[in-house]
């Protein structure tokens, strides 16, 4: 049996019925399509399956695409400001949510709080299920952007010594309000880290930034915590360091390494589900009621600054070079797709719902 075509959304606009019959019939010799009056009709069932969006032109009237979300790796920014339409997204709005979600993984991760639940029934309290302190320990941001910058802020209720490496380094004020020391060399901040904290975009200089040797550099019993794209680190790096250590004489389960994968899809055999010593989330982190709220604020926000009022647009996303050959394409997981529905909804009107 032959494996499943991914699904497609196909646009009915802007483009001659007879075309698109055409286009049609090229379309489902790879993809089972639906049609966006197909889609409107029950969305949640049909948004997790979406995988491709196809966009025949993009409508003269057509000013902004207001992403929900800070993430824009999804668009091809170059060409859609190109036709002259404004992109959008929404980079404070999860900021303290998601740092949240870095200090539960990494506090969860020192106190063995996910191993602890499956003996709880038991009563017992196995030497193995030993934490290590917290506090005072060494964090090693890789990213210090607003969310790191979070992170380093709640990380210091707890006495923790914060390096950080960043593009730019932030300026001596911000360093000292929360005693946070510059990292010029990334290999520096990992040699130095109990924990390192992932919190960066993803870009073509960060892809693959966390590998092989990258990870070798670590302390054996270091804990990782990504919070970032799925695509900074390679998977099968991280396999292998943790099943054999990042030393030759280090045992499986010193390398304990919790992971927040964002936008990161594995297949269910895949060897990090079933590592004991990895933790895997959804795309939870901006996942609460306040975070969600202000991605729909800040949303509508920008798309009325851009189209309706003609003001500045302070979260106004420029393009930095890169491929013009493919538009609004991306995997979506879980809820993630309600949101990208939003990124496109300036180019194909959709109802509420």
């Amino acid at each position: 049996m032959g494996k499943e075509k991914p699904w497609a959304l196909v646009s009915e606009e802007g483009v001659d019925q007879s075309l698109l019959d055409k286009l049609r019939d090229v379309l489902k010799q790879h993809f089972q399509i639906i049609s966006r009056r197909e889609f409107l009709q029950n969305p949640q069932l049909h948004g997790p399956k979406i995988q491709a969006l196809f966009v025949w032109s993009l409508r003269p009237a057509a000013e902004v695409v207001s992403n929900g979300g800070a993430g824009t790796d999804h668009l091809d920014v170059p060409l859609i400001t190109s036709r002259g339409v404004k992109v959008t997204n929404t980079p404070g709005a999860v900021s303290n949510s998601t740092a949240d979600m870095a200090m539960a993984l990494l506090l969860a991760s020192a106190r063995r709080i996910v191993e602890s639940l499956k003996t709880a029934e038991d009563n017992i309290l196995p030497r193995s299920l030993r934490g290590v302190e917290v506090t005072g320990s060494t964090l090693g941001i890789v990213g210090m952007g607003e969310i790191g910058y979070k992170i380093a802020q709640r990380s210091k209720g707890f006495d923790m010594k914060i390096l950080y490496h960043n593009r730019t380094r932030r300026s001596a004020e911000a360093e000292r309000a929360v005693g946070a020391t510059y990292c010029r060399r990334l290999d520096d901040l990992l040699t130095r880290a109990d924990f390192v904290v992932l919190a960066i975009s993803l870009t073509p200089d960060t892809t693959g930034l966390i590998s092989h040797r990258e990870l070798s550099l670590m302390k054996p019993e270091a804990t990782l915590v990504n919070i970032s794209r799925g695509g900074d680190y390679g998977p099968d790096a991280l396999v292998e360091a943790l099943q054999s250590g990042t030393g030759a004489q280090n045992p499986n389960d010193e390398l304990i390494t919790f992971t927040n994968f964002s936008s990161l899809m594995f297949c269910g055999d895949h060897p990090l589900l079933a590592m004991p010593n990895v933790l895997i989330t959804p795309h939870i982190g901006g996942n609460t009621w306040a975070a969600v709220d202000s991605i729909a604020q800040t949303t509508v926000e920008n798309a009325l600054q851009a189209a309706v009022t003609g003001s500045p647009i302070p979260n106004e996303v420029k393009p930095k070079g890169g491929d013009d050959n493919f538009v609004l394409t991306r995997a979506v997981a879980n809820q993630e797709c309600a949101w990208w529905l939003v990124a496109w909804s300036a180019l194909i009107p959709l109802a509420p719902f």
